[in-house]
């Protein structure tokens, strides 16, 4: 069963083998979701741009995460679709919402320590206002204690340490602009690995995460 209990908390429970989603697997399916059910974007000509913190590439020391390299500076990585979570996020969404999506995805490793930005933009499948998908991703996700839809632009500071994601949207020339931030450490790992576990065991699923 895959482990991302905003889509399937309901496969969770009993199981005995739970596979947690990835960290830009996760806020990008957040960010999604909502508006692939509610048909409000199509499934295809999804661009997804993320940004990570140095954290999300692992302990093993890299040339590219050492300090003097990373600090003050922004790159991108796996671009043309090469990043192994575009397919996970792919299959997801198109089991979660029975459409065949598609996107475009490149990472980028960001001067900081912990945290995910991801911008993502797809063609408006309707003609919708910023208050209506902001009261759409708040209906998909109403009793989701861990996705906080807001008004305002979230940052990564604001998601830092916690199992939370913050998500919003915007409109602009038919298409809309979704961000979804998370701490890749927490909400993107060891966080929804928590959350999974508490399922499992019929736990409350806030246990030990509020």
């Amino acid at each position: 069963v895959y482990g991302l209990p905003e889509l399937f908390a309901s496969q969770i429970p009993g199981q005995s083998l739970i596979a947690n989603p990835g960290c830009y697997t996760s806020a990008s399916i957040l960010g999604l979701a909502p508006f692939l059910a509610g048909g409000w974007i199509r499934p295809q000509g999804i661009i997804i741009d993320a940004k990570s913190g140095v954290s999300g590439a692992g302990r093993t020391p890299k040339l590219n995460t050492l300090y003097s390299e990373c600090n003050e500076s922004m790159s991108a990585y796996s671009v043309g679709n090469k990043h192994r979570h575009l397919p996970e996020i792919e299959q997801v969404l198109t089991t979660a919402t029975g459409q065949p999506v598609e996107a475009i995805f490149t990472p980028h490793l960001a001067p900081m320590d912990r945290g995910i930005i991801a911008t993502i933009y797809a063609p408006l499948a309707k003609p919708a206002t910023d208050a209506e998908l902001l009261a759409a991703a708040r209906t998909f996700y109403a009793g989701k204690p861990f996705v906080r839809v807001v008004d305002h632009l979230p940052t990564t500071k604001d998601s830092a340490h916690t199992n939370f994601c913050d998500i919003t949207v915007r409109t602009a020339r038919g298409q809309a602009i979704i961000l979804s931030c998370l701490d890749n450490l927490i909400k993107g790992a060891a966080g929804v690995a928590v959350q999974n576990f508490n399922l499992i065991c019929g736990f409350p699923e806030t246990t030990a995460l509020l």
